[in-house]
């Protein structure tokens, strides 16, 4: 726009085709190709870029979290999700241009916490207040890319940077961080945990590398749950060999 790039949101609607429980395949060849359904945009011309957009995670999908530039927006998606209402909102307070790279909304806490990173700092907010509720400077060395939170212990928030490494917080005491991860020799842009068995943690990184690690000791599960190769009878284990 105005030879600007410009970074904005919108909802959208899948065809009731791709819901899941379809028996269609979609990538079967011979089906037309659906489009989607354009409900409504999410206003930021007011608040700047939009760096992302993120669903209240156990709502019923009326909810939508965005942050754009050093706002964080609330939006109540009213009228069958054809509209949407700014309900409330706050911004980052501070010297310089401050602005979020990521966020991600909690789970747990009956769905009213959220944490976001802009440069080096990772924040907790409650946004119910828009508060701010807890706060880790220097999370990382450098600019903090991504967070995900536990899906199975409450408290525990994954974050990942520039730094090349993985830390891993739990957010009662974020002086320092339970575990760091330097498996990567660069960027660590993504990391994700699964959401059955959360000792299992994916990061993917510009060193043009994706690294599933086994994390049991900070794990709901401390003692492993999955079975593990020396749980294998011997015939099993030949069975491994041979394929």
């Amino acid at each position: 726009s105005d030879s600007k790039v410009m970074t904005c949101a919108a909802v959208w609607r899948m065809p009731k085709e791709l819901e899941s429980g379809s028996h269609e395949s979609p990538d079967d060849s011979s089906s037309n190709t659906q489009t989607l359904e354009l409900l409504c945009h999410l206003d930021n011309t007011a608040h700047g870029n939009m760096a992302c957009v993120m669903w209240e995670p156990m709502g019923d999908g009326k909810k939508i979290i965005s942050l754009a530039d050093n706002n964080i927006l609330l939006w109540d998606l009213q009228e069958s999700s054809a509209k949407a209402v700014l309900s409330s909102s706050a911004a980052l307070e501070g010297k310089g241009q401050l602005k979020f790279t990521s966020g991600r909304w909690s789970p747990h806490h009956n769905c009213t916490q959220i944490a976001t990173a802009n440069d080096t700092t990772v924040r907790g907010w409650d946004t119910r207040s828009m508060r701010q509720i807890y706060c880790i400077e220097n999370a990382h060395g450098q600019l903090v890319r991504d967070l995900d939170f536990n899906p199975n212990k409450q408290y525990y928030l994954a974050s990942c940077g520039d730094d090349c490494k993985v830390k891993f917080w739990d957010t009662r005491n974020v002086t320092e961080p339970v575990k760091t991860l330097e498996e990567h020799s660069h960027w660590v842009w993504n990391v994700r945990y699964n959401h059955s068995h959360d000792q299992l943690i994916l990061t993917g990184s510009s060193d043009s590398r994706v690294i599933l690690s086994n994390m049991v000791s900070i794990s709901s599960e401390p003692f492993g749950h999955m079975v593990d190769d020396d749980e294998l009878s011997d015939q099993e284990d030949q069975h491994q060999e041979e394929k």
